[in-house]
């Protein structure tokens, strides 16, 4: 059983071949892996339990945007046969129970210590070990380090003035009450209208007496079509599992079954297009609509033909002209933010008890004790609060841990310009320290499972490649990061993603520098390079015995 209390592992414990900092999906297939091949491995999850995003993000509604015979491990064909889906996109509920299942399918428990957070972990110059702090002041010392701590793992709390005086209940949708909350009678406000929000507004919609939502931006959301899991397509996926594994690897998003598109948007005829893009509608995600034309993320132009269908969209179905257009996005690309899926969002703006507000044209001023005011001086009268006011994405979780190398230099002050990494996996400067889907990587704009298990399989085995040569340290040569970070920012300069104020940017975070963070190259590519890489003795790393 997994140990709940810091104080369980002895100071002068012998030092781990491996440490690995959180325990949500990354972190427990990299336990099962070092496993396997021989290592001493401890995972340290910082919450009561496993699961990482889906642990702590219980809000309403909360779902997968990828369908779940896709967003599960692929390591294990009998894990795969054996789980049922209940729906076409799985509930949190049904994801953590899922993560749960594997870990005791597989006996990882024994290696898992929860209630433990990391506070700093620092890098011996003289003994080559990683000796790591956690709040309760447990020293833990690894070889090897593996970060863990995923993607959006850092919620951006709120800072509203006179927060601290409301004298209602208010939540984060990343820090959400595991027993739930019953807004029936009440009137709340949700502030932000990103992918959580748009999930969260129709169902607490149905309870509240009265709900405000209060939106800076417009964001693009597509129906889900969520339904019960087809039997059919279930015993499909599982027939060619190995097939659609392939396929998956030969995408840009890791998602089996969409093809790799070869014609423009520009290139076919306006009556066409529409058909596909009706088709796309009616089949629902996110991911056949971003797959249908291959410039769809290249060209203003033909990306202006999804993005006003989009908006036809929304205004034929919110009943209320200023409010669909309010809702209908503008000034960014579709699918340069993170392109939303919901079930019954852009609808629930026609109940008689739900009111959008533009906070863009009149901000938000303050919290006051009985709701919240406008910079215009409208009051709002509210009896609970929901932020959905997003994550530090991608780097937030790794730079609240004080992460030093050998020569004392933190983590924080090598990323002071933004992050710098060698394939997203590791930093020049901080040897034998791994990141699982870093800042450099596919990660966030892929399926992250894939991308999770594509990241672990060559963590492992160049740890295998180590051992085999009696090497036990590796790291980035400053000038094979400095060509990563020049690449990844080329080819996302080559697209329209930059153009928007987006968390993959860190807009959502004042004072963080603004940096395209995710590889948009697609993860065929990003496989591809990280095998040659490996296949020339990796290249770009220098290997040594200590």
């Amino acid at each position: 059983m997994a140990s709940s209390a810091a104080q369980e592992t002895p100071m002068a414990a012998a030092p781990l071949d491996v440490a690995v900092v959180g325990v949500g999906l990354g972190g427990l297939y990299a336990l099962y892996r070092l496993r396997r091949l021989g290592l001493t491995a401890r995972g340290y999850e910082a919450g009561s339990g496993i699961g990482g995003t889906w642990f702590w993000n219980r809000y309403p509604g909360a779902r997968c945007d990828i369908e779940s015979l896709e967003y599960s491990y692929s390591f294990s064909e009998a894990l795969q046969n054996e789980w049922h889906w209940p729906e076409r996109y799985a509930t949190q509920p049904v994801i953590l129970d899922y993560i749960n299942h594997v870990a005791d399918r597989f006996d990882l428990r024994r290696d898992i210590q929860l209630n433990t957070r990391i506070a700093s972990a620092h890098h011996g110059a003289a003994d080559g070990l990683w000796t790591l702090r956690t709040t309760e002041g447990e020293v833990i010392r690894a070889r090897y380090c593996i970060m863990a701590t995923g993607n959006l793992s850092t919620p951006r709390v709120p800072d509203f003035k006179g927060i601290q005086d409301f004298r209602g209940k208010w939540y984060h949708t990343g820090l959400w009450p595991h027993e739930g909350v019953d807004f029936t009678g009440q009137r709340v406000g949700v502030i932000g209208t990103g992918s959580t929000a748009i999930q969260m507004i129709p169902l607490i919609a149905e309870q509240a007496s009265h709900l405000t939502v209060f939106q800076r931006t417009a964001n693009f959301s597509l129906p889900a079509r969520n339904a019960p899991m087809d039997p059919e397509r279930e015993r499909d996926h599982r027939a060619r599992y190995a097939e659609r594994l392939l396929d998956a690897r030969q995408t840009a998003f890791g998602v089996s079954g969409i093809p790799i598109p070869t014609q423009s948007a520009l290139a076919v005829p306006p009556e066409e297009r529409r058909r596909n893009y009706e088709a796309m509608w009616e089949r629902g995600g996110t991911i056949p609509l971003l797959n249908c034309y291959n410039d769809f993320l290249t060209s203003e132009e033909a990306n202006e033909t999804a993005a006003e269908f989009v908006r036809e969209k929304i205004r034929g179905i919110v009943k209320d002209p200023e409010t669909a257009e309010l809702l209908a996005p503008k000034g960014h690309p579709i699918g340069s933010k993170r392109l939303c899926l919901d079930s019954g969002y852009y609808e629930t703006f026609n109940r008689d008890n739900v009111t959008l507000v533009d906070v863009r044209s009149d901000l938000i001023a303050e919290i006051t004790p009985a709701g919240l005011r406008l910079a215009g001086g409208r009051e709002y009268a509210l009896d609970s609060i929901a932020f959905a006011t997003g994550f530090d994405a991608m780097t937030g979780a790794l730079r609240e841990i004080d992460i030093r190398g050998p020569d004392g230099e933190a983590l924080a002050d090598a990323w002071a310009g933004g992050p710098l990494t060698y394939l997203g996996l590791m930093v020049a400067g901080f040897p034998n320290l791994f990141m699982i889907t870093g800042p450099g990587s596919p990660g966030v704009k892929s399926q992250m499972i894939h991308s999770i298990e594509q990241h672990v399989d060559w963590i492992v085995e160049c740890l295998a490649h180590l051992r085999s040569r009696g090497l036990s340290r590796i790291e980035p040569r400053p000038e094979a990061q400095a060509a990563w970070v020049a690449h990844v920012n080329e080819v996302a300069d080559r697209t329209l993603y930059p153009r928007a104020n987006s968390w993959y940017v860190g807009a959502n975070i004042p004072g963080k520098p603004r940096v395209f963070m995710p590889y948009v190259g697609g993860v065929a590519a990003y496989r591809r390079r990280c095998e040659e890489v490996a296949a020339k003795g990796y290249e770009g790393f220098v290997l040594a015995d200590r």
